[in-house]
């Protein structure tokens, strides 16, 4: 049976808080993107090097500091995202806010950086190293990744970090991310994808499993699908560059996309 989408969000909610108390020190768990649980270690989904802050060591990450430590990401949206002075940048699901604090300092004053995450102690943590790091044009928002809490057409460039393959309807969420992307606007996210042949290989139990979809992996569409759901959702000229293996049935990728429409038509305040 397929999990309901509450059943879903709610677990990787608690599997984000888990993560977050530890990185401040209030649990004795060692956290992990795509880590199932504790009842299953986490380098059996996420070996060493395939995710969290190894994968900035080549990066221009200058102002991120403690929030990059945190990252649970696999992979560096930011380094393919081509921001520019003044624009505003969207992440989902923006967790400690490692891609955010990069983002802000990238777009500069006349820059809006925005995070958006559903779990509270990640936005705390957040605002936290927003603080610590001195950065006064980025900011954090409570919501859901399927209900940006955002009007329509009011930033340049959303990115996402190793987050969109955890929601439970991510058709949903790349609409949402359309709607609030200005004409023209970009999609730049790093993300897990799935294998063709997952189905096959995994069984009943394995793609039902909770943790399992929590980990990334059971959840994650196919390059087809993502395709698929990109151009059902407005975004054009759909690019996706795998990057390296994180599971036998999954590979992180860049996903890079457009928002159809003319960029002249709806210069928002920033602009």
């Amino acid at each position: 049976m397929n999990l309901a989408h509450d059943e879903l969000r709610e677990a990787v909610r608690l599997r984000y808080a888990e993560a977050a108390r530890t990185m401040s020190g209030q649990d004795g768990q060692e956290p992990g993107c795509c880590s199932p649980g504790n009842s299953q270690p986490a380098a059996e989904l996420a070996p060493e090097g395939v995710f969290g802050a190894s994968l900035y060591q080549d990066a221009d990450s200058a102002g991120a500091g403690a929030a990059l430590e945190a990252s649970l990401g696999c992979g560096v949206p930011t380094a393919v995202a081509d921001l520019c002075a003044g624009e505003t940048v969207l992440d989902l699901g923006s967790g400690a806010g490692g891609d955010v604090l990069i983002s802000a300092r990238r777009v500069g004053p006349s820059g809006r950086a925005i995070g958006l995450d559903m779990t509270d102690e990640m936005l705390q943590a957040a605002r936290r190293h927003a603080e610590e790091a001195g950065v006064d044009n980025a900011e954090f928002l409570q919501g859901y990744l399927e209900d940006i809490p955002l009007p329509q057409a009011c930033v340049d460039v959303v990115i996402s970090n190793c987050v969109i393959n955890l929601a439970a309807d991510k058709d949903l969420v790349l609409r949402e991310a359309a709607r609030v992307t200005r004409p023209g606007g970009r999609f730049a996210v790093s993300d897990v994808i799935a294998s063709e042949g997952m189905d096959e290989g995994m069984d009943e139990a394995a793609r039902d499993d909770l943790a399992a979809h929590t980990g990334c992996i059971a959840g994650a569409l196919t390059e087809a699908e993502y395709r698929r759901a990109l151009a059902q959702a407005g975004w054009l000229d759909v690019e996706i560059s795998f990057t390296h293996q994180v599971h036998e049935y999954a590979r992180a990728a860049i996903i890079r996309a457009r928002r159809a429409g003319n960029p002249e038509a709806d210069k928002g305040p920033n602009r």
